[in-house]
């Protein structure tokens, strides 16, 4: 089993924010695959997909960014598996709007959330695509930034971004994390958009876990 998480904030307050974008990720790969990240578990809404004949996990936890690492844990202790079998995808003020980046494991750079995984797992060593959001602009601070949403003229360029990003995802499943790495963190990628439809199975449904839990402060 391969756990795809997408971190955000939840509410529909926080929904077209830039903090948001894993989620809005995993909502694309949903869509492409069937799946309904419905099911109330691991603190998070979780579903289960087959992409490229593998049971991929999609996961967005429901405990505000800034705790994220409780529904990934609590994900990665059911179903039993290894951090390096958990992708994160999140949002990066360092990269240019809509760029992504694909590694293999690092430092949470900043962000909250990865922050918050890497605290709960114990390691650095899961992979994780990172998505531009742009820089904080000027006399403003970046905890209010990332919970803006994307003006007019990015829009456009963001959801080219989710459906490429969908696609690394896609790629690390049927492939592995370098090539992953070799094809996305070159050249932007040619994606069919954030709908766009590749083959596959519905999903299943896994077994029911003991959950619950109170939302943290973003």
């Amino acid at each position: 089993m391969k756990i795809v998480v997408g971190l955000g904030n939840p509410g529909r307050k926080y929904e077209a924010t830039r903090h948001n974008v894993g989620f809005r990720v995993v909502d694309c790969l949903a869509r492409r695959h069937g799946a309904a990240v419905t099911r109330d578990q691991f603190l998070a809404l979780m579903g289960e997909a087959r992409i490229g004949g593998e049971r991929v996990c999609l996961l967005k936890p429901m405990t505000y960014m800034n705790l994220s690492g409780q529904a990934v844990r609590a994900a990665l202790d059911w179903f039993k598996e290894v951090p390096e079998q958990v992708l994160v995808v999140s949002d990066d003020l360092a990269l240019p709007l809509g760029k992504l980046r694909v590694r293999r494991g690092g430092s949470s750079g900043g962000q909250k959330g990865l922050a918050s995984i890497l605290q709960h797992l114990g390691t650095e060593a899961f992979p994780r695509v990172r998505i531009g959001i742009g820089a904080v602009p000027p006399r403003m601070a970046a905890a209010d930034f990332v919970l803006t949403p994307f003006g007019a003229s990015e829009t456009a360029e963001m959801e080219r971004a989710i459906g490429a990003a969908a696609d690394a995802v896609e790629c690390w499943v049927a492939r592995g994390v370098e090539p992953a790495m070799n094809k996305y963190n070159t050249a932007p990628a040619e994606s069919p958009g954030a709908d766009g439809p590749i083959d596959a199975t519905g999903p299943k449904q896994p077994r029911q876990p003991p959950g619950g839990g109170s939302p943290a402060p973003t």
